[in-house]
């Protein structure tokens, strides 16, 4: 067996595209979607990732912002500036880019932003109505992760999903958002004890640890489709993920790469949560 692989970056063009028409849409309208990010500090990965989301925003035709702040910023007048922009009718979505300089407290920014225009999906009120299954904007990372194997028409419901990773940003949403897709859910993390007994039983893996090439073939069940959500450099400076693909894919039945797996996906997400966020605010 050889796993098909879901390569996200041909997806995110494929979704990208509708989304282009569905903007076009909203522009005939008087709408146009407007996405502002803020990045502080001089992080390269953060720098590279919102240049990703700038180029995305444009080929699509969403109004993009960004505002860059020295590091020195203080969380007051970071919240400050995320009120403006909550009181901005011109900005439909914000989103703080993370992580944040130590001396901000990362929960007071996710919820300084208003629920009406939290693209990210990580304000508390956005996590809650995900959580009971209502209509809300969706974590980008785990929205993307369900597209994905959707896209593949992978069956969800009754399935056994295992995650390894616990965070708020991936983590945990995901394994809600396939719980409400009647999946059956086990997170491992850590201090998991035997995790090979965990993950050797699931039809759905998805790897979440942020160490390269942990998971290799030993861990992964026969025909389980597999999603690698890590992305790790190496000393080469090459790209790596969670999972070690070459020994993978010959036990997988679906495996995503990296790079060009999940990260286009989340950029993609991001920007449906934002013209969602337009219809919402001007309809």
């Amino acid at each position: 067996m050889t796993a098909e692989v879901i390569n996200g970056k041909e997806l995110a063009q494929e979704i990208r595209k509708e989304m282009k028409e569905e903007v076009l849409q909203l522009k005939e309208q008087g709408i146009t979607p407007h996405l502002t990010v803020i990045l502080i500090g001089d992080d390269p990965a953060s720098k590279s990732y919102v240049r990703g989301k700038e180029k995305a925003s444009y080929e699509t035709g969403i109004s993009s912002e960004l505002i860059e702040l020295p590091s020195s910023t203080t969380e007051k007048e970071l919240l400050n500036r995320i009120d403006d922009l909550n009181h901005d009718d011109n900005v439909d979505g914000i989103l703080v880019q993370l992580p944040l300089p130590s001396h901000i407290q990362e929960q007071h920014v996710i919820e300084a932003i208003s629920p009406e225009k939290d693209v990210d999906g990580f304000h508390p009120i956005s996590i809650g109505r995900m959580m009971t299954g209502k209509d809300t904007f969706l974590p980008c990372t785990p929205n993307g992760i369900i597209t994905m194997l959707k896209s593949r028409n992978i069956q969800l419901e009754g399935k056994h999903a295992v995650i390894i990773g616990r965070s708020n940003i991936v983590g945990k949403p995901v394994g809600q958002l396939l719980l409400n897709e009647n999946a059956t859910v086990t997170y491992c993390h850590s201090r998991t004890k035997d995790l090979m007994e965990h993950t050797t039983t699931a039809d759905i893996l998805i790897a979440a640890v942020g160490k390269p090439n942990v998971i290799d073939a030993k861990y992964v069940k026969d025909g389980a489709a597999v999603i690698d959500v890590g992305i790790n450099r190496l000393d080469d400076g090459s790209l790596t993920g969670d999972v070690d693909f070459d020994s993978v894919k010959d036990k997988a039945s679906y495996i995503t790469p990296v790079p060009q797996g999940v990260g286009p996906m989340t950029i993609t997400m991001l920007l449906k949560n934002t013209i969602k966020a337009a219809r919402g605010i001007h309809q």
